[in-house]
């Protein structure tokens, strides 16, 4: 990938605008738009995968592999939403078939999915922040929170993701959350301050 020195450090995540005349020239091949582009959504696109993945180089690889197929799918790119939403969608795809190809994460039945975690075990201090929560899920459950509840992906887009139901997308997310929720109940009961709100469905 691209030398941090190449890296423009003012990723705002995947909302951030990409302006008409990069698009253009990294249509035409322009290497240089691409590095742009890449400083840009870099960061988002890692911090989408590292979430669901959780080990950092595989969110590297991801990472790599989107922007390599950008280069080759940009002239796609018909501007019907905003580009940096255009380039989530690719970056999701992306790790969610990395899911797939894990033996480990290709569970379809969501009583399956969460059969072998045995109970929730209280963390081991209450100042336990959303991150390691997440560290506590399945794959496959942690893609369904991230992308519905940070991403804002409705449960018919994710049903789409994972070649399933909304049903099942909509399964996997309430046992997650009732699973996120019970190991907060068994935290010690302190001053509460740090404790991540997680929504209830």
């Amino acid at each position: 990938m691209m030398a941090d020195g190449n890296r423009q450090h003012v990723s705002q995540g995947f909302g951030q605008a990409l302006d008409p005349f990069t698009l253009e020239r990294a249509r035409r091949g322009d290497m240089r738009a691409f590095e742009v582009i890449y400083g840009v959504y870099g960061k988002a696109c890692y911090n989408l995968a590292l979430r669901i993945l959780g080990e950092p180089a595989a969110a590297e690889d991801i990472v790599q592999d989107v922007f390599l197929k950008l280069m080759d799918t940009i002239g796609s790119y018909r501007g019907d939403a905003p580009f940096g939403a255009w380039l989530k969608r690719m970056a999701a795809n992306a790790t969610i078939d990395r899911l797939r190809l894990d033996r480990r994460q290709g569970v379809d039945d969501p009583d399956a999915l969460f059969a072998s975690m045995g109970a929730a075990d209280p963390p081991a201090d209450a100042m336990v922040d959303a991150w390691t929560l997440l560290q506590r899920l399945p794959a496959r459950a942690r893609a369904v929170i991230v992308l519905h509840q940070m991403e804002g992906y409705t449960h018919r887009e994710l049903a789409e993701l994972f070649g399933q139901t909304e049903s099942y997308s909509k399964s996997v997310l309430s046992r997650a959350l009732q699973r996120l929720h019970a190991t907060l109940d068994e935290a010690p009961s302190q001053a509460g301050v740090g404790t991540p709100v997680i929504p209830h469905v």
